[in-house]
């Protein structure tokens, strides 16, 4: 009972100490030429897992006023996170591509065709690091909505020794963030979507971890 109360007690204050902390960051934007996408189509925001801390608060930033929903896994970490973003106002998707991969393509594209954001993490929940996965690519493709890909850097990180090398910014930290627009083509076949998501993976791949 006590380790659950404390449990809970941890979650609320989590979002809060989150974005105390990311206010103590100072950010660069490098925007694309084109701009960021606007609020008549939907797009899909996306970042790696390993940059995830600084990926969420990004999304509530760089889109204030527009339903943003997120993908996370059905794992006992999903649960907390869930728990967590819900309070910083995601709507949430629950599942992965390797289950409820169903309701994760219902809700991803219920939530593009209704103009709003979509949050994922291409690489996770399990790996392998920085390689995109195929179903947001699909569904994004099918949809002709746009992906806005958030290349993070951090100044001064403490590096974790999980497969995704999970960075937390130490506060006060520079960040810098170079947002590329990707208009994702019409995929004639599984080879084709295969190779646009290698070279994705390649282009983005965070080559300082």
């Amino acid at each position: 009972m006590v380790k659950h109360i404390l449990r809970e007690r941890g979650i609320r204050l989590l979002p809060h100490l989150l974005k105390l902390h990311f206010a103590t960051m100072k950010i660069e934007f490098i925007l694309p030429d084109e701009g960021v996408p606007g609020k008549e189509r939907g797009v899909v925001f996306a970042f790696w897992h390993g940059k995830m801390v600084t990926g969420w608060l990004l999304a509530r930033r760089l889109f204030p006023d527009r339903p943003i929903s997120a993908i996370v896994s059905l794992s006992g970490d999903g649960q907390i996170l869930s728990e967590t973003l819900d309070q910083l106002g995601f709507r949430l998707i629950r599942g992965s591509s390797s289950k409820g991969k169903e309701e994760v393509r219902t809700g991803i594209t219920d939530a593009l065709r209704n103009c709003g954001v979509v949050a994922v993490t291409p690489d996770g929940p399990r790996g392998p690091q920085h390689r995109f996965k195929y179903g947001t690519l699909r569904i994004a493709s099918e949809l002709r909505t746009p992906l806005l890909f958030a290349e993070i850097t951090h100044s001064h990180p403490r590096v974790l020794k999980s497969w995704d090398r999970f960075e937390i910014p130490l506060p006060f930290s520079r960040i810098t963030v170079r947002l590329h627009t990707i208009a994702l083509p019409e995929f004639p076949g599984e080879e084709a979507l295969h190779a646009c998501a290698d070279e994705l993976s390649t282009r983005f791949a965070d080559e300082t971890q």
